[in-house]
């Protein structure tokens, strides 16, 4: 007792110099090693369980409930976390993983965030077996990078060999877990075509895909399969008089984004009339700025008007007299890309440099019919034709909200899916079959290196796992033994590649609950998307590994009490 107790006294004197946290001056709570660390990853744990129900193409949706009682039901991980309220610090880098494989991908959000709970789970483990977390870091850093070789080496492979099917296959499997999947021959095939609607050629003479220049608008009403893709930029707006010519060919658009109402003075500016047989030419010469602004736009040559703001009555009478159609309240991210898509600029004002107001005509934007088309109860405006650009729309049908912003997501990733496909030209087999593989081939990797990375590698190789068999417990399968079927194939296929070619992209079917030929059933995820996976989720693991020390900086007191 004599030696426990003299240790006691400096420690002792320690703490009355230093607080109880022992920080000297801070105030604040201050955690460090093992307990950080559990702290950390049973937080991630946690938020991946959210989403570990969703995985597959048998996962089922979440409904989640906002503080004002707005209900979104939705299956995709990237749209779960973000409603989450997330306040753990380690549990926002999860969220924001999945938001990031979200911009870059477009699909695999929740397989991504289930991957990297995993990993964590493992690594702390390995940490409480004594074994110093840099190694695991490391060891981690090179199962990733062997992981993304072998995916590219091996499992992938070439579009151009599959063509069209092979995309449409794509959008499938991605559309698989979602609302879509009933009817997913029809909009996969409506992803594919709307994609390849938009493609463009960049200098360097390589095609793009942009998803964006893709207009998804939602109408309510008629069946699902209702609906359809429209040639040229929908607008959901319609308009602004009835008077106005439905149709209007060889377009010229002013993109404005100001008034056209009665010019009034702006706020606090005063005007003292003296004789008051002014007041009429005062409001005379209101009426008359406005007027002098529509003929300026018309005389270069505009024929379709679309504004943010509003449009009173005595401009629209200009504007129906010069057979022009005229929209208000159009939203600015549409009028964006109307400006992108027809070569047009938006107008902020029409003065010019010297005050003098002028509107020149390389200001429009161009199309080759513009024309209003009544769907459900709403009207649209359709701009056909771009100049710069082509673009499409998707109007979605649907019988509530939930489902059409479902559909909404659902047709996102479809069509993120087959733009990373069409740029990247690389496919693997899915179902389970690359993270099968590469656990098996990261364990026998493993068995090669002599130095402390062998255990955090095998343990990468664990983790891989995770995906398949959250897949078969979703589907109601036996998950032990799916995995372990699906490993053996693999297995033997890595032993001996002639003999057991068969096996080479074997895959779970999880309707039936047998073993498949992936490639061969047509399930297929972009290459590009799995090697981005497996990258982030490594990344976002050692982030949150790296941590072994939390300092909580406590609010300071206010002295006059109460907040």
């Amino acid at each position: 007792h004599s030696q426990r107790e003299k240790l006691q006294v400096p420690a002792m004197a320690q703490e009355n110099q230093f607080g109880s946290a022992g920080l000297s001056g801070l105030e604040g709570e201050r955690k460090s090693g093992q307990d950080v660390r559990t702290a950390n990853v049973m937080a991630c744990v946690a938020i991946a369980n959210v989403v570990r129900t969703s995985l597959g193409p048998v996962g089922l949706d979440k409904m989640l409930v906002d503080d004002i009682g707005d209900t979104t039901v939705t299956n995709d991980g990237a749209t779960i976390l973000n409603l989450l309220e997330v306040d753990h610090p380690a549990a926002k880098v999860l969220v924001e993983l999945a938001q990031l494989q979200d911009k870059e991908v477009g699909d695999g959000t929740t397989s991504v965030v289930i991957l990297a709970s995993e990993l964590l789970k493992r690594a702390n483990d390995l940490v409480s077996m004594k074994i110093h977390p840099t190694s695991i870091i490391s060891g981690y850093r090179l199962a990733q990078k062997e992981a993304v070789k072998f995916i590219n080496s091996k499992m992938s492979s070439k579009v151009d060999k599959l063509g069209r099917e092979a995309l449409i296959n794509v959008a499938k499997t991605s559309m698989s877990s979602k609302i879509l999947n009933v009817d997913a021959d029809f909009f996969a095939a409506l992803a594919v075509d709307s994609v390849q609607m938009v493609k463009t050629t960049n200098a360097m003479g390589e095609s793009r895909y942009p998803v964006k220049a893709v207009n998804v608008l939602k109408a309510h009403g008629r069946g699902v399969t209702d609906s359809r893709k429209i040639a040229g930029y929908a607008l959901n707006c319609t308009r602004a008089s009835q008077a106005m010519p439905t149709q209007v060919n060889k377009a010229k658009i002013a993109l404005l984004d100001f008034d056209l109402r009665k010019f009034k003075m702006s706020l606090g500016v005063q005007v003292v009339v003296t004789d008051p047989t002014k007041l009429q030419s005062i409001r005379d010469r209101e009426e008359d700025i406005m007027k002098e602004r529509i003929e300026h736009i018309l005389k270069a040559g505009a024929n379709v008007i679309l504004t943010t703001k509003g449009i009173d009555d005595m401009c629209l009478k200009y504007f129906c007299e010069a057979n022009a159609i005229a929209c208000r309240r159009v939203k600015k991210d549409d009028m964006r890309r109307i400006a992108k898509l027809t070569g047009g600029q938006m107008m902020l004002s029409l003065a010019g440099m010297d005050g003098e107001e002028s509107f020149d005509p390389a200001m429009l934007g161009s199309a080759d019919k513009v024309y209003e088309e009544k769907v459900g109860d709403n009207e649209l405006i359709i701009i056909e034709g771009c100049a710069s650009q082509r673009a499409g729309s998707i109007l979605l049908r649907g019988p509530n909200e939930y489902t059409l912003d479902e559909m909404e997501r659902a047709m996102h990733d479809a069509m993120c899916v087959v733009k990373r496909v069409l740029e990247s030209n690389e496919v693997v087999p899915g179902g389970g079959a690359v993270e099968a593989a590469l656990s098996i081939y990261l364990e026998d990797f493993a068995k090669t290196l002599s130095s402390r990375e062998q255990m955090a590698i095998a343990e990468f190789a664990e983790a891989l796992l995770v995906i398949p068999k959250t897949l078969a417990v979703n589907a109601a399968q036996d998950a032990t033994e799916l995995t372990a079927k699906l490993r053996a194939d693999h297995a033997s296929f890595q032993e001996d590649p002639v003999k057991y070619k068969d096996c080479a992209h074997s895959g779970l079917n999880l309707i039936t609950g047998t073993i498949q030929d992936s490639l061969a059933m047509g399930v297929l995820e972009p290459a590009m998307s799995k090697c981005k996976s497996i990258s982030f989720a490594t990344e976002a693991a050692i982030t949150i590994l790296r941590i072994d020390d939390m300092i909580k900086i406590a609010a300071p007191e206010d002295p006059r009490g109460g907040y």
